[in-house]
Order: structure tokens, then C-alpha cells, then sequence
């Protein structure tokens, strides 16, 4: 997913090359009283602490995001204004849904159904303790 969105971000190839090279050399070993286990190469993931993993963490999910946007119309705020249905912060998502009920389950699903094919696909996954479901009914104006 990093390669696909450092290409579609237009990084040039000799960045894209020097980071390839810098993320598949991480390996691991551990140690446990006198035993110590051989090297092991680690084929997923981004390196914490490291500068640039939350710069590539951030433009793999707006592809993934982008992508599963495009299943799902803006929604309508009133007086003209919309916003995007899928919203982010690092690895938390909002995504928001028309007032209708009907169609709210539908555009859900509509967009949830790519976002965890994406989500697999980019091997990672959500984590259903950690969801929320806010539903907002009807609004007031706060009074002066």
C-alpha cells in the first residue's frame, strides 16, 4: 500500500527506491535467559519512532480512504454545505451517513463493504471493541 500511494502521490522513483530498501531490512530476534532465537525479517508494517513512517502511514490510508469515498456521495449538512463521508485521524475513521433510514444503512454498507476489502487487502484490520456508532436525530441552534 506504500508503494501504491508513493506512486500515486508522484514521489519520485529514487525516494520510492531508498525507502523500498529502507522498510524490507528490519529484522527482530529475542533473547530469553541463555537462549537467544535466530534472525527473523519482518515483511510488514512501518517503524516506530522513525520520521518518515507517519508521513507514509498518513498517505496510505487517504488512498485507501479516496477509495472508498468514491463509493459514497458527500453528505448533505443543509443551507448548501456538505462534507466527505469518510473522515480521518491517523488510524481513526469517521464515516458519515445520510439522515434517511433507509438510505443510511445502504450508503453504510456501501462504503464500509470496500473499506474492509481495502483494509484486508493492506493487511490490517478493524477492531470491532474499539467501534463506536453515533446517531444524531435532530438538532438545536444553542440559545444566545
Amino acid at each position: 500500500m506504500i508503494q501504491l500511494a508513493l506512486r500515486m502521490y508522484h514521489v519520485p522513483e529514487v525516494i520510492q527506491v531508498v525507502l523500498d530498501d529502507y522498510f524490507s531490512g528490519f529484522r527482530m530476534r529475542f533473547s530469553i535467559n541463555d537462549y537467544t532465537a535466530n534472525w527473523i525479517n519482518l515483511g510488514v508494517g512501518i517503524a516506530m519512532g522513525c520520521t518518515i513512517s507517519p508521513i507514509l502511514f498518513v498517505i496510505a490510508m487517504e488512498v485507501i480512504l479516496k477509495a472508498t469515498e468514491s463509493s459514497a456521495g458527500p453528505v448533505n449538512l443543509g443551507g448548501g454545505c456538505s462534507m466527505p463521508p469518510l473522515k480521518a485521524f491517523m488510524d481513526d475513521t469517521t464515516l458519515s451517513a445520510p439522515k434517511k433510514k433507509k438510505k443510511k444503512k445502504d450508503e453504510t454498507r456501501r462504503m464500509l463493504t470496500p473499506l474492509d476489502v481495502l483494509m484486508s487487502w493492506c493487511r490490517m484490520e478493524f477492531k470491532p471493541k474499539k467501534s463506536r456508532i453515533l446517531s444524531i436525530r435532530k438538532s438545536k441552534k444553542p440559545r444566545p
